[in-house]
Order: structure tokens, then C-alpha cells, then sequence
């Protein structure tokens, strides 16, 4: 029997070196699998993963796409983990956020295949909500406070709009251990560790709450759509908050890094998030209410400590 094809978007990136390695580990090798870079891929990447097909694609032009055609085919499913991510640098251009983000060409390219389209998993976030109130579930209105928030609000509407096989998933920080190449963004969880280990004390945010995911968690996620829609082949259109199901502050994430190292949680120092102007207006609490996702997909994300231990031990 053929293999199933998987192509993954941003396949260099944080997820998706995880999702490659996640992919890789299925039992039976049931899939071939490719990936996008934007720019180019370390060795040390190509080095781990030596049967997966790779590919530059540029998202803003669309350019690359077509050799995927040629060289590795149609895909079966298709994840998109490309995004302009950080808050500020969309802030800062708005365009690039925009053209990067709402993944216009990728969907292009998806429809060029009419009726046989591929399950496409899009990777949104927390910040589509506005952060007024707790545990937001995926039918409460998204109101985004900053263009990143806005841009993937604008993606969710043009995959809804365009295609008719699609999960997008709504998610809080991604943390975990670092990638088999070393991602140049720093981590939430090691920079957190790398300060207090210095002694000093280091100001947290004890009003701004998120319900930060397991990356091994997003990766099961991610790999149980992929199975279920290629095993009953039946077209799907989901959204799903997908976090933690710990609804913690910037302030409590340290203490947890905190108590699993040793260290003096009175290094922790509390302030406002309102008193901080970062250039970017932060939602104060998009924690999220997951409990969808786990009926649907009979998935429990791990607890934040349980999380954090994981992750300082690897």
C-alpha cells in the first residue's frame, strides 16, 4: 500500500522540528513526509531526518509550491506551523504579518487540487481573543488587541471561506525542550531558567494569564487529526482551543521553573503588566477552555509542572 504524504509548513521552525520528529517516531512508518523552510536548513536538521523531502517556499510569493507538486505530490495532509509569531515584530510591519500569516498562497496552492484537497491543519492562537475573562471557548467572539492577533483572526476567516477540509487549532505558548537544531528564538521556559540561575532578581507579570501547552502534546494532537482524517477520510471543519489545562500567570510560570531548580522564589518579583509598555498591546488573560478538544479527540495535555520537569530534564 502507499504511504500517506505529509507535507509540513515551517518545518524548521520550533513545532515543526518537533512535528518532524513526532512523524518520524509513528509506529509502522506509515508516512512520507516533506517540509518548507524559508531560509536555509541546518545540517543538523537534514542530518536527522535524511528521508524527508525538503523544499524552500517563500509564503509572501508563493514561489516553491509548484516543485512540491512536481517532486513530492499531492499531499494527503498538509500542517501549517509557517507564521510571523512574535507580537511586536508585527506590530512593526503589519504587511509582512499579514501576507506571512493568512497563508493566502498555501491555500491557493491547496485548492489547485480540486476536489481531492488535503486536510490542512492551521496552527492559530490564543491571541485571537481579547482577554477579558477566563477559560474563552472556541464560540466566544475573537477581538483581537494586536495585528498579530488580527492576522490570524484574518487566516481563520480565509481557511473557513476557502476550504472545505480543515482543523485549526487556537494555540497558547508552545514550551518543551529545545530542537534537535536550535531554534534562534529563545524558549519561554529556558530563558526563564537561564535568569534565575544567575541570582538575580527578575521582574514577572503576575496579571497576564495563558494556558501554556506541552510541545509533545501539540505534536499528538497534530499527528491524531492527521491519522483520524486519513483512516476515515471524511472532510472535517474544526477549531479547537488547544493549551494547558493550568491557567497560569507570567509570574507563576516562574515559580514553577523555580521550584523544580531550587531556586529562591524571591528573585521572582511581581509587577503589573499594565506598567510595561512593550510596544505591543498584550491580551491580560486568553487562558482557554480545552475541554473540546479533549472530547473530541480523546487527548489530556499534561499539567504546566509536570510540563516544566520534562522540560528542564531533557
Amino acid at each position: 500500500m502507499a504511504k500517506k504524504k505529509v507535507l509540513v509548513v515551517g518545518g524548521s521552525g520550533y513545532l515543526g522540528q518537533h512535528l518532524l520528529q513526532g512523524l518520524s517516531e509513528v509506529d509502522g512508518n506509515p508516512y512520507d513526509v516533506a517540509f518548507t523552510h524559508n531560509s536555509t536548513p541546518p545540517q543538523s536538521l537534514l542530518q536527522a531526518f535524511p528521508h524527508f523531502l525538503n523544499f524552500h517556499v517563500d509564503m509572501k510569493t508563493g514561489q516553491g509550491f509548484d516543485a512540491i507538486s512536481n517532486t513530492f505530490g499531492q499531499p494527503h495532509a498538509v500542517v501549517n506551523c509557517a507564521a510571523l509569531s512574535v507580537p511586536r515584530a508585527c506590530e512593526m510591519d503589519p504587511a509582512a504579518a499579514n501576507s506571512i500569516n493568512i497563508s493566502q498562497t498555501l491555500i491557493e496552492w491547496l485548492s489547485s487540487f480540486g476536489e481531492s484537497n488535503p486536510l490542512l491543519i492551521h496552527l492559530s492562537t490564543d491571541q485571537v481573543y481579547e482577554g477579558v475573562k477566563s477559560f474563552y471557548k472556541e464560540e466566544d467572539e475573537t477581538t483581537p488587541v494586536n495585528v498579530y492577533g488580527k492576522s490570524k483572526v484574518a487566516a481563520e476567516q480565509y481557511i473557513r471561506a476557502k476550504c472545505s477540509n480543515y482543523a485549526i487549532l487556537r494555540s497558547s505558548i508552545i514550551y518543551g525542550p529545545q530542537t534537535i537544531s536550535p531554534v534562534p528564538k529563545s524558549l519561554p521556559l529556558q530563558w526563564i531558567d537561564g535568569v534565575l540561575s544567575k541570582g538575580d532578581e527578575v521582574e514577572f507579570f503576575h496579571d497576564e494569564f495563558r494556558c501554556p501547552v506541552y510541545v509533545k502534546d501539540v505534536v499528538a494532537v497534530i499527528i491524531a487529526l492527521t491519522n483520524r482524517w486519513i483512516s476515515e477520510h471524511k472532510q472535517v471543519q474544526l477549531l479547537l482551543n488547544m493549551g494547558g489545562p493550568d491557567r497560569v500567570s507570567r509570574a507563576q510560570m516562574a515559580e514553577a521553573v523555580a521550584h523544580i531548580r531550587g531556586y529562591n522564589t524571591s528573585l521572582i518579583k511581581q509587577v503589573s503588566a499594565s506598567l510595561v509598555n512593550r510596544g505591543v498591546l498584550s491580551p491580560a488573560d486568553i487562558s482557554m477552555d480545552i475541554s473540546k478538544l479533549i472530547q473530541t479527540l480523546n487527548i489530556s495535555p499534561i499539567h504546566f509542572i509536570d510540563g516544566v520537569r520534562l522540560t528542564l530534564s531533557a
